[in-house]
């Protein structure tokens, strides 16, 4: 195998929860050290100290709701065909995002003022509500923007896996209703991915994502649907969230809580629910190492 130098999408996948993880706070802290500098020279009869309280506080809230918003873009996508039903929703969840936002920072400021000995009061009211909620619109959606880039940007290099069309002329090669080979694109090409090497699934949002040999294709399905389409010999959902290929289960560790950890030959470990332990551990057989 050819080895290659430099940024691969599998080099960065090993790092690519630290960098998720660190973006926001390195982003909001730039942002708050440039916005806070601004602040300063704008309202030059202020204590020092007071602009970095109203930018650095308006900072934290925003990164707290950072997981709302990811949650919400993935499950609620503003794309070509979904936009006109979702957009209104995330109008709605932009004036929540404003709120919370809002009464996030004045607390904060409320307590550093206060540290501070002095008192700080939050302008007038609603009036300053509309003037903060015409800024967190416009955050809201950039922000939905900047996730939706990544996300895709992260598809492109990963590969997105859809269902084989059935043919326009003639009967289709294979069940459609049962298909044996999955499409995935990826940079530009296209490649089939057998189904019986899917390893595991997971459900994301509106995606399943197809486990195979240490990558993810995300399907654009629910795992209910996908799961109707699999074949019920091979694949068995273990959690609401959750189903494995039994070729490639290794191990049903049972929990005191009722629930199970399966291992599986990849090193993964998955949780199985008390609802599906036992009908799993019927199909696994003797072959489970407990």
């Amino acid at each position: 195998m050819t080895k290659h130098s430099g940024f691969t999408f599998e080099s960065f996948q090993r790092w690519r929860r630290g960098f998720e993880l660190a973006f926001w706070p390195v982003y909001f802290g730039v942002n708050t050290v440039l916005n806070g500098m601004v602040s300063v020279m704008d309202h030059p009869d202020s204590s020092t100290w007071e602009p970095w309280v109203w930018e650095s506080s308006s900072a934290v809230t925003m990164l707290a709701l950072i997981p709302a918003l990811v949650y919400v873009s993935r499950r609620w996508p503003l794309r070509l065909e979904t936009w006109q039903r979702n957009l209104p929703l995330h109008l709605a969840f932009s004036l929540a995002f404003s709120l919370i936002h809002v009464v996030g920072m004045v607390a904060l400021r409320k307590l550093a003022y206060a540290l501070a000995g002095s008192h700080y009061v939050f302008g007038e009211g609603w009036k300053d509500f509309g003037y903060e909620y015409l800024k967190d619109i416009r955050s809201y959606f950039w922000l939905l923007v900047g996730i939706g880039l990544y996300r895709l940007w992260v598809v492109r290099f990963q590969g997105e896996a859809r269902l084989l069309d059935e043919p326009d002329v003639g009967p289709p090669v294979e069940s459609i209703e049962q298909p044996e080979r999955f499409l995935v694109r990826k940079l530009g090409k296209e490649f089939l991915l057998a189904a019986r090497e899917i390893e595991w699934l997971q459900a994301s949002g509106n995606y399943v994502n197809l486990h195979v040999r240490g990558r993810d294709y995300p399907l654009r399905t629910t795992m209910a649907a996908i799961e109707a389409r699999l074949d019920a010999q091979q694949f068995v959902r273990v959690q609401r969230s959750y189903a494995v290929n039994l070729e490639f289960l290794v191990e049903i560790e049972p929990l005191d809580t009722g629930d199970a950890r399966l291992l599986m030959r990849d090193g993964v470990k998955i949780p199985c629910s008390r609802r599906y332990r036992t009908a799993l551990r019927d199909r696994f057989g003797q072959s489970a190492v407990a």
